[in-house]
């Protein structure tokens, strides 16, 4: 069981901060780029999310992933009652969703390069279906900290 706890507090700790970037994208930045302009979104976003950001969210997407199964299956293994396993299992499963958004979003975001600056009308096309998709994925995330924030207090509780 303390594996699992230790597990449960890395992939809340992971996830946490995941959320947060994804929220504040979802909220802040990608709405931003109808005030200030497709290419100058397109711009930052090459720069940021395709920049610096490819050594940030992979790690943390990853990380995320293997923690949150890693607890699940210790939960597993370790014999949990099913009220202490389930959300261990919700955060795993989760997590698993997440990745397979990131999958489908990650090259839609990288697509942009396929359009020079000018080329508004595509760019916007492939922020719009960017900002859906990762709409579904920042909903994911913050539900799957949640998951985990609830298995690490349930497990920190029967300790």
């Amino acid at each position: 069981m303390q594996t699992t706890l230790i597990l449960a507090i890395a992939t809340t700790a992971v996830i946490g901060p995941g959320a947060g970037m994804s929220l504040d994208q979802s909220i802040k930045q990608l709405p931003a780029r109808h005030r200030i302009g497709i290419a100058a979104y397109s711009a930052y976003s090459r720069a940021g999310d395709q920049g610096n950001g490819l050594f940030l969210y992979p790690p943390m997407g990853i990380g995320t992933l293997l923690l949150a199964i890693a607890a699940a299956v210790s939960g597993h293994v370790s014999g949990l009652p099913g009220p202490s396993q389930t959300p261990l299992d919700i955060s795993g499963v989760l997590a698993i969703l997440h990745s397979l958004v990131t999958v489908r979003v990650a090259p839609i975001n990288f697509s942009q390069r396929k359009y020079t600056l000018t080329d508004e009308a595509n760019l916007a096309r492939v922020l719009d279906q960017f900002e859906r998709w990762h709409s579904l994925r920042a909903v994911l995330q913050v539900l799957n900290f949640g998951a985990a924030l609830w298995a690490t207090i349930m497990l920190a509780s029967s300790r």
